[in-house]
């Protein structure tokens, strides 16, 4: 049975979906209208994939992750799907945002877009671009997939830019075909593809954060190579010029009377300089009728410099020691990334046909950090030198086999992948001149291996019922060391994965979803390495404190597994809208969490507060997911061209091992937001649009000894599109309108006092100009 507060909001869930339904029902339907063009509010998908021509060298369709495109069968009418269409005809339940989606309100990276997805919400303060999370759920339980790949070492959403996404895919349960390290669900990013005819666009800007100007600018070009060959280019560049500014309050009180002991008040600002460059070139080759071959690459170059001035001032006490009282800190990074893939696409007969895919690639990074920490009267008291090089290579292949049985609508795939990633870690830590970690040596390496085997049954057994089912066999081996010796962890997974739809009689578009599905996630290579990251204000060899603590990773760690449920009813409007409402349960075991504890260890000569991370028992996850997108004129008679779309989730979790009442999965909220809309302004060439993201204040007990609370977290973004002629527009866009601070409370009790501390993370609008062009 639900939690109390739960079944209340879900309640609210049903009574909003009960007053929305009759109202499409009761009105009279709208013509369908034409195709708008791609700046309509209610844009078209420009997926390729969902295209069926006859034209005798067009382009393969690409097979896209959850997707029936595993049939080979092709049907003979030009048309093409929209999003809409592709969501509710997938077998396995998933949301389909297109390019013309993603690129509204001219975000310089993904990071940005991908906060205005339902069900997805992104770390960090609000305005600024975080790692995408579903579900609310942080720490590596949403999958982000590349083109149906996991993506690579080193990989980065924040440097490419929406226009170079042909579409993203959000599932929320796991596929034998995806892949089950998706507890939460999975996020999955298709880059364009080549097309037939030549397009060339340019958009160049200027974004404008705190009197800080940050250029931008992207490309993207299609053409042919020969009668059956295509290709495209793709690039940007982005330079970020940052400033970030936070301040504290830490107070320290006896346990056993409540008195205040210590008082610490601390600011820091850090000014940031970061470049971007990101180059994809793709091409195509058409073998014959459903086959195909391709070769894509991809290279980004990433350089990030960093000045922090940071003071800290204590008025009250003496105890925990003051570690400084003015810190200096400067970094000076470099990263870079490259990859290249090859895939096969091609047929033994008309029934069956196979697809095989291999890439490598190289990830390398050189990093320099120096802090320098000064007392009260301007004397140094540590200077820390460290540099670390990362050199990883990666290489990967995989294949499937898709077999239409004598049913048309009944098609079995069977694949594997395999992966392997070595990566050699060379770091050097001086602490006032010495060596630090001597012992351990400067080289680390880790290597990964990733063999997945699975088979699928995707099968529209009747017009009103299809099924997918699957299993999906993984393990993981990880070994690392270091000059002290090496360790090694397994992990073994088989995950039973079933999806059902059942689909109403026509003319009602209704249908229901029910997905039966195991999951995991796996411990990363830095929660498993046993070599330890030393806190810098309390350097080694003498004692740390417990909000000061240094990591080390648990090569014991077992993965977290989880069996889910997902129950949808989704309402397909006439014109092109839905409407879904999703319940689901996910019940996890081995639930990881970075505990702190005080250890004697090899790197100190008194004891040091450490925090590893550890399996602390099973939880339970469940929510209710609202999510709709129409056009005005699908519920009311009108013909205002009025877009709308509104998604709200309810969360609620408990971790068994942690005393509540706020005993939640880290990191998760109670509940998510995002209200949007697209106006264009008829017989004008003005187009607008807004959205607001929300995220309520929660708190979150971590352990028996730590709580955190989050601040609400409140983000409004605006466009403003000027169309001069179907290839030119200029667009404004302002971001984190009306900004709030990210607050965060963060209590703690350890050596007979109880720790308080408040940060505020200072945020502020941005303002973007871009002119847009098709050559």
């Amino acid at each position: 049975m639900l939690p109390t507060p739960l079944r209340a909001r879900s309640l609210g869930f049903v009574i909003a979906a009960s007053l929305i339904s009759p109202l499409s029902i009761s009105q009279t339907p709208a013509p369908t209208p034409a195709p708008a063009p791609s700046t309509a509010p209610e844009p078209q998908s420009s997926d390729k994939s969902s295209e069926t021509k006859t034209e005798p060298n067009a382009t393969e369709p690409k097979p896209t992750a959850g997707e029936r495109t595993n049939r080979v069968e092709r049907v003979d009418v030009t048309g093409r799907n929209t999003a809409t269409d592709e969501r509710r005809n997938a077998s396995a339940a998933k949301i389909i945002i297109t390019r013309e989606e993603l690129e509204q309100y001219g975000d310089t990276n993904l990071g940005e877009a991908m906060r205005r997805l339902p069900g997805v919400t992104t770390g960090g303060r609000p305005g600024r671009p975080g790692a995408p999370q579903m579900r609310g759920m942080g720490g590596g339980f949403t999958q982000i997939l590349l083109d149906g790949q996991r993506i690579p070492p080193g990989f980065n959403v924040q440097d490419i830019t929406p226009d170079q996404v042909e579409r993203i895919e959000i599932l929320r349960a796991p596929t034998a075909e995806t892949g089950a390290r998706a507890i939460a669900g999975t996020i999955n990013i298709i880059l364009r593809e080549p097309l037939r005819k030549t397009d060339h666009d340019v958009k160049v800007g200027v974004s404008v954060e705190r009197e800080r100007a940050s250029p931008n600018a992207s490309w993207s070009y299609n053409g042919l190579l020969s009668e059956t060959g295509t290709y495209t280019l793709t690039g940007s560049f982005n330079r970020t010029d940052q400033l970030t500014s936070d301040s504290s309050i830490t107070r320290y009180f006896d346990e056993a009377t409540d008195q205040l002991v210590t008082e610490q008040r601390g600011a820091s600002e850090t000014k940031a300089l970061r470049q971007n460059y990101f180059f994809s070139p793709r091409a195509q080759w058409r073998l014959g009728q459903g086959e195909q071959f391709g070769l894509q690459m991809f290279a980004a170059h990433n350089t990030v410099k960093s000045e922090s001035t940071a003071t800290l001032e204590q008025p009250i006490g003496v105890a925990p020691s003051q570690p400084y009282a003015t810190r200096l800190g400067n970094f000076d990074g470099r990263f870079d990334v490259m990859r290249v893939n090859v895939n096969l696409n091609r047929r033994f007969n008309d029934a069956v046909r196979y697809e095989l895919r291999a890439g490598t690639g190289r990830f390398w990074s050189n990093n320099t950090t120096i802090t320098n920490l000064f007392d009260v009267l301007d004397n140094r008291t540590l200077n820390q030198f460290a540099r670390n090089d990362v050199r990883d290579v990666s290489w990967s292949m995989s294949g499937k086999l898709i077999a239409n049985l004598a049913d048309r609508g009944h098609a079995i795939t069977a694949g594997y992948e395999y992966e392997v990633a070595d990566r050699n870690l060379e770091g050097i830590t001086l602490v006032n001149g010495r060596l630090q970690l001597g012992d351990i040596g400067t080289d680390f390496d880790t290597s990964t291996k990733r063999l997945a085997l699975y088979v699928q049954d995707d099968w529209d057994i009747s017009p009103q019922f299809a099924a997918n089912i699957g299993l999906r066999h993984e393990e993981i081996r990880t070994r690392a060391g270091d000059a002290t010796g090496s360790i090694k962890n397994l992990s073994r997974v088989t995950t039973p994965l079933a999806h059902v739809v059942w689909r109403f009689s026509p003319p009602s578009r209704d249908q229901v979803r029910l997905s039966l599905t195991q999951s995991y996630r796996a411990p990363n290579t830095d929660q498993l390495t046993t070599r330890p990251s030393i806190n810098a204000s309390y350097p080694a060899p003498g004692s740390n404190i417990f909000s000061a603590p240094d990591s080390v990773g648990n090569p014991l760690l077992k993965p977290e597994r989880a069996n889910g449920i997902d129950v949808a009813f989704e309402r397909y409007f006439k014109s092109g809208g839905v409407m879904s409402v999703n319940f689901f349960v996910r019940d996890i075991k081995d639930v990881i969490r970075n505990i702190t504890s005080l250890e004697t260890v090899a790197w100190a000569t008194e004891p040091r507060y450490v925090t590893r991370p550890q399996n602390i028992g099973k939880a339970r996850a469940t929510g209710v997911e609202f999510d709709t997108k129409f056009q005005l004129r699908e519920i009311f008679d009108t013909t205002i061209p009025l877009s709308l779309r509104f998604n709200m989730n309810l969360y609620d979790s408990k971790v068994e091992s942690v005393p509540g009442p706020y005993n939640t999965i880290e990191s998760q909220p109670h509940a998510t937001g995002n209200l949007g809309f697209d106006y264009r302004v008829t017989n004008t060439p003005w187009s607008f649009g807004g959205n607001l993201a929300w995220t309520p204040a929660y708190t979150s007990q971590l352990d028996e000894n730590r709580v955190n609370k989050i601040s609400t977290k409140r983000v409004f973004d605006a466009y403003a599109l000027y169309r001069f002629n179907p290839r030119t527009n200029v667009r404004l866009s302002l971001s984190n309108i009306a900004p709030i601070d990210g607050v965060t409370e963060a209590t703690s009790f350890s050596e007979g006092l109880r720790r308080f501390a408040i940060s505020n993370g200072r945020t502020d609008m941005s303002a973007a100009l871009r002119f847009e062009v098709k050559l």
